[in-house]
């Protein structure tokens, strides 16, 4: 973190200094609600929890040395008395954000926003000091906690900023200010929260209203929805995607086995670029990446390279392996949405093996009344990529196998089914996807790694 006096932090907070807290002790180190994490220098957030109450590790994190504890009620370890720590947390961040050097990147979307937060902040760490949101830490916690990471000579600060309602993006982006926006998609995602993907738009479209004139604004050239939101920002645009009219494009595509290479084409030049990452959406994920890297002064060469070295970061994300008797998995179990989904089924399809593809699939949740038709569709991407067979899993995933018309298919009512059925049919060669909600697939992807030998 930004180096802060105690009395510095209690300021910002708006908090008060405990009879033991020194208000002159430096705080060098970052904050932490986890106290195993809590280290020498750093702020340790105690926040109330259904399972444990952070206020009763406070004397540990001290010990392990925190300077001090922010605090909603009395410890017996130093600390800043406050009436909201993640309110607390939030100013914190907001500050940090102010005295910090580091340019802000944002990056939002229905799908796709970790890889590309991921993919831009490997690339950023070739420029300088970098950081990046761990994993999708993109929520009110997790945004303010990544921001409070931030360090004097840090140079680069890659945010992912997630939204279920109107108005969170707005939010996320005024503790810490972008000079830098990417929007990757508007897709049928939470429709719990937005409720038609009008609205989707709507929210997506407030990290490109936000940014000013001095900044910079990326947007995906092949969604029409993103592509408008040109419309609604004093921020400069550039488009990326596969139109000849995108200022970032990708030339002669090559799917090769499933790890795409493209020409990359930017007002700058153009350079070959060979990712190691599995799935035909990443070339989308690798353009908006680009496009940051472009808008940073960063050579198409170097960029070219930057993308092909980069890595999977995230886990459940494309994370391919192999088991010992040739089992080839795709875990993309994290979460699931039509879009990412449908990318999911197509990088099945194009995974080469000598077995056949076979398809776990759980539901895709929040969808409304719009679920059993995106499950059917689902059902026929499958078919059409050439996946073999599909094990669906659990309540409303039947109309999958109604979709997949021509394709083995059986339904199963939870995941140890899944599995029962996997240890049945699997036969060496063979490659699997499993994918599906949160939670969905999770044991079925657990069980296949069990047996994990190589990544891919």
């Amino acid at each position: 973190m930004i180096p802060m006096s105690l009395a510095q932090v209690a300021a910002v907070t708006g908090g008060k200094l405990s009879e033991t807290a020194d208000p002159q002790a430096l705080v060098t180190g970052g904050v932490e609600y986890d106290s195993r994490k809590a280290g020498p220098g750093g702020l340790f957030l105690a926040i109330p929890g259904a399972k444990a109450d952070g206020h009763d590790f406070a004397a540990k994190a001290h010990a392990q040395g925190a300077v001090a504890t922010i605090a909603t009620r009395p410890i017996d370890s130093p600390a800043v008395y406050v009436d909201d720590a993640i309110a607390a947390l939030t100013l914190l961040a907001k500050h940090v954000a102010s005295v910090a050097k580091a340019r802000i990147i944002g990056v939002t979307g229905s799908n796709g926003k970790t890889s590309t937060k991921d993919l831009i902040g490997q690339l950023c760490a070739r420029l300088g000091p970098t950081v990046a949101t761990e994993a999708n830490f993109n929520n009110e916690l997790g945004h303010p906690y990544t921001v409070c990471r931030v360090e004097p000579d840090t140079e680069y600060l890659v945010l992912e900023l997630a939204a279920r309602g109107l108005g969170h993006i707005t939010q996320l982006c005024e503790i810490a200010p972008p000079t830098i926006g990417v929007v990757l998609n508007v897709g049928i995602s939470h429709l719990d929260g937005f409720g038609s993907i009008e609205t989707t738009a709507k929210a997506k479209s407030e990290l490109p209203r936000f940014i000013g004139a001095d900044g910079s604004v990326l947007l995906n050239a092949d969604d029409p929805r993103v592509a408008a939101m040109a419309d609604v920002t004093s921020a400069s645009v550039a488009r990326y995607g596969i139109r000849e009219d995108a200022e970032i494009r990708a030339a002669d595509i090559d799917p090769r086995d499933g790890r795409h290479a493209f020409t990359l084409v930017t007002p700058a030049g153009a350079a070959r670029v060979e990712l190691n990452l599995w799935g035909d959406h990443h070339v989308y994920n690798a353009l908006a990446a680009a496009g940051v890297l472009w808008k940073l002064g960063a050579a198409p060469d170097e960029i070219a390279a930057g993308l092909g070295e980069a890595g999977r970061l995230s886990e459940r994300r494309m994370d391919v392996f192999t088991r010992p008797d040739g089992t080839v998995v795709i875990d993309d179990s994290y979460n699931a949405n039509p879009a990412s989904m449908g990318a999911a089924v197509r990088a099945l399809g194009q995974l080469p093996t000598g077995g056949r593809r076979i398809a776990v699939l759980g539901l895709m949740a929040d969808l409304q009344e719009l679920e059993e038709e995106c499950h059917r569709r689902l059902g026929e991407q499958a078919r059409d990529a050439g996946v073999d067979e599909i094990i669906a899993v659990g309540d409303g995933t039947q109309p999958i196998i109604d979709g997949a018309d021509g394709v083995t298919a059986t339904h199963v009512p939870d995941q140890a089914a899944a599995i029962a059925l996997l240890e049945n049919r699997l036969r060496p060669g063979d490659a699997v996807l499993v994918k599906g909600s949160r939670y969905r697939t999770w044991d079925v992807a657990d069980h296949l790694r069990a047996k994990e030998e190589t990544d891919q």
